[in-house]
């Protein structure tokens, strides 16, 4: 007794002079495809209505095949419930949900900050830390996704630049003001805190309008300039952040430690904190060099040649 051939669930569709076929199989293995004058030949190993099994069918057309057509067969896709297009749309939705968390988190540390600033003037410098901390803390820590998402290959950022950025803000966060009640209630808080939020507000909505295939032009260009004058004086405040804190290091002894017998030298943390200067100055480079490249990438023109 012969074996039963095994059909698969085919669909079809026509467009202009295209015609689409899906096949429902997965887990296809050696799939066979030819084309014999007018005639659709398909054989493959795979998991379909009649679980794991080989499927074929013939596809007869109405007119015959030209052979500079038969290029079309690359065409033909294998779907199932398991498709690509369903995992990109997964990705795209977990991407934007963390895209907006980010969002309003920023948003409102931005608002927050302008609000207090407009009613109490300068004096909101100097409480900024104990307002808007426990928010500064919860984007931040959040940040380390990012990384995470250029490292596994969800998104497409190089991971340095990620790393670089996330590994800088959180030093700042959660050593330089997060264990120095003394460096808490100065003014320059207000201004990291603040850059930080005016870069993030315009970044992730970008990102967002991104995962569901959008493009408005004025965040478009906010998102590749807004960078220009913030990333330098962002990267100034934090230097004078970690200028203050060598003094108020220095005096608490907070970090620093003794080299152990026969050296018995004692190391400042100041000492790291001034090497740190040379490598904030140096990210501030690398992410600049990256977001430059971005931009020129996006908005740049190209050059017509003159004959």
């Amino acid at each position: 007794m012969e074996n039963q051939v095994l059909t698969p669930h085919v669909y079809w569709a026509q467009r202009h002079h295209e015609l689409y076929l899906r096949v429902e199989l997965s887990d296809v293995q050696n799939p066979a495809i030819s084309i014999t004058e007018n005639v659709l030949h398909f054989k493959a190993q795979g998991h379909g209505a009649k679980g794991d099994n080989v499927y074929e069918f013939h596809l007869e057309f109405l007119d015959l095949v030209k052979p500079e057509e038969e290029e079309q067969l690359n065409k033909l896709r294998l779907e199932s419930q398991g498709s690509p297009e369903t995992l990109t749309s997964l990705k795209k939705g977990y991407l934007f949900m963390y895209n907006l968390v980010q969002f309003l988190g920023f948003s409102w540390i931005f608002v927050n900050m302008t609000v207090r600033f407009f009613i109490l003037g300068k004096e909101s410098f100097y409480d900024t830390f104990h307002t808007v901390a426990d928010m500064m803390y919860f984007c931040q820590m959040l940040a380390a996704v990012e990384s995470i998402n250029a490292a596994i290959g969800v998104t497409k950022t190089p991971v340095v630049p990620s790393l670089f950025q996330l590994l800088g803000r959180n030093f700042i966060l959660f050593i330089i003001f997060g264990t120095m009640e003394e460096m808490q209630n100065k003014a320059v808080v207000f201004f990291v805190f603040y850059i930080w939020s005016t870069v993030e507000i315009f970044r992730y909505p970008f990102y967002m309008l991104s995962c569901i295939d959008m493009d408005w032009k004025v965040l478009t260009w906010l998102r590749y300039t807004v960078w220009i004058p913030l990333y330098p004086m962002g990267c100034l405040a934090e230097a004078v952040s970690v200028i203050q804190s060598i003094p108020v290091f220095n005096e608490t002894g907070r970090f620093s430690f003794t080299l152990p017998y026969p050296v018995k030298i004692k190391v400042r943390f100041s000492f790291f904190l001034q090497i740190y200067l040379i490598l904030l100055f140096l990210g501030l480079y690398i992410n600049f060099r990256y977001l430059y490249k971005q931009r020129r990438r996006r908005f740049g023109q190209k050059k017509k040649k003159i004959h």
